[in-house]
């Protein structure tokens, strides 16, 4: 921790003390609980869930969900799955779901502060073009109406398993998810575009965690600023397409824009690698 703190101006030291301290309740030792950048990791197991559900109790905020379910998705898992996703001391919620069949969504009844909102988006032959375009069309939305409706926005993915009690522990001005790939690979295997050429380029010897952009979310205003990089549209322009997409472009912004909280790969557990293991 000292040394974490070697270089922090002292006046948010105690700050950044407390916010660590009153989300981790109980220390793991085979875990990284704090990253480079001194904001927490939560791991299952670290924090007491009922004392974040009570910080938060008094707080009167609406959590926005944004999803793409394009080309072949099971929709009626897909969207039970979501909606089951964003609950404890999370009470409002809008779910957001880009389709290009709106009309494969099937009925469903939700809770009263719980509501969903079909959004038909275009069918994009490649799903390279489905991932490039996400982040234009979030925030469009976001300037459009979305932050006259939320506070905070989450952006993910309907393939990816998560716990099924996730609540407000993952909740913060501007948080990524560790890569489930990032604890199975070794550490130089991971992917970061290094073409000094691409503007997701990440220079040799830099970087800390690999995030996912399956599963990203912040205040609406972080959120915005995240989504409104162009990196995406000047490789567009010059032709170039980063080695993993959209995905290439996120580690680029979060590694200079760092995340207030991190969430661990248990929060996001790519099915590949469960279908892998099972295989193995």
């Amino acid at each position: 921790m000292d040394k974490l703190l070697h270089n922090c101006p002292k006046e948010v030291h105690m700050h950044l003390l407390l916010k660590f301290f009153s989300l981790i309740s109980c220390r793991r030792t085979d875990v990284l609980l704090m990253s480079p950048g001194l904001a927490p990791i939560v791991w299952e197991g670290t924090f007491n869930r009922d004392i974040l559900n009570a910080q938060y109790r008094q707080k009167n905020f609406v959590v926005g969900v944004a999803t793409f379910a394009v080309k072949k998705y099971d929709f009626p898992c897909a969207i039970q799955d979501l909606c089951h996703y964003a609950y404890g001391q999370i009470k409002v919620v809008n779910f957001y779901l880009f389709t290009d069949h709106p009309e494969k969504v099937p009925s469903m009844k939700l809770a009263p502060e719980k509501r969903l909102f079909i959004i038909p988006v275009q069918n994009y032959s490649w799903w390279q073009d489905i991932s490039m375009n996400r982040m234009d069309i979030i925030s469009n939305h976001i300037r459009s109406h979305w932050r006259y409706e939320v506070d905070y926005l989450y952006s993910m993915d309907t393939n990816v398993q998560m716990f099924e009690h996730i609540g407000v522990e993952i909740v913060d001005t501007l948080v990524g998810t560790i890569s489930s790939w990032q604890y199975t690979k070794p550490w130089d295997s991971n992917s970061y575009e290094r073409r000094p050429e691409s503007r997701a380029a990440i220079p040799s010897g830099e970087g800390d965690f690999y995030y996912a952009a399956s599963f990203y979310r912040g205040s609406m205003s972080e959120i915005y600023k995240l989504t409104c990089f162009k990196g995406v549209t000047e490789d567009r322009a010059n032709g170039i397409e980063a080695k993993w997409h959209e995905e290439s472009h996120l580690n680029k912004y979060l590694l200079y824009h760092k995340p207030t909280r991190l969430l661990s790969p248990e929060y996001y557990w790519d099915e590949e690698l469960i279908r892998s293991h099972n295989q193995g």
